[in-house]
């Protein structure tokens, strides 16, 4: 297939009408899709069409910003609970074999170091991890999650948050 001259200029025509790359090459007849966005490349074509304005488009984004702050806040509330439970057991050092589906599996140490091991306490339930590092495994997504409310939170915490 060759591209004439009455084909690149309906071509043009129907690309500045706004016509979807399938239905321009339905029109022209005997060339495929990509044959139409390939030449309309060449061409340097604005990549910008008409496109048909959706009533429902405005409703759209509403209810996706809606989802996103229900998202954060239930994201931020579950985190927050963790951080305000100061008491956290202490470490029950387990090697590897020791290790069970309800120990923390957070290692300490280098693996190539005799004195390698992990955490051991109690792993929160559907986590692997204990409550402490459970913190240091799953971040907020944002700068904006980390802003918690003036709550007092232990040091070393506070210092993990605002490295993130």
């Amino acid at each position: 297939m060759s591209w004439t001259d009455e084909k690149v200029a309906k071509l043009k025509e129907l690309w500045g009408k706004g016509n979807t790359a399938s239905q321009i090459a339905e029109i022209i007849g005997g060339i495929s899709r990509n044959a139409v966005i390939g030449k309309a490349h060449r061409l340097n074509l604005s990549a910008k069409i008409k496109t048909r304005s959706a009533t429902s488009n405005q409703n759209f984004n509403n209810s996706t910003t809606e989802k996103n702050i229900q998202t954060k806040k239930g994201r931020k509330s579950r985190f927050r609970s963790l951080i305000i439970d100061k008491d956290f057991e202490p470490e029950n050092p387990k090697q590897l074999e020791e290790l069970d589906e309800n120990s923390c599996k957070w290692p300490i140490g280098h693996p190539d170091e005799k004195s390698f091991y992990f955490c051991g306490r109690s792993s929160l339930k559907d986590f692997s991890y204990c409550k402490l590092h459970l913190l240091y495994a799953y971040q907020p997504k944002g700068k904006k999650d980390d802003i918690t409310e003036k709550e007092e939170v232990p040091e070393f915490i506070g210092k993990k948050i605002q490295s993130a």
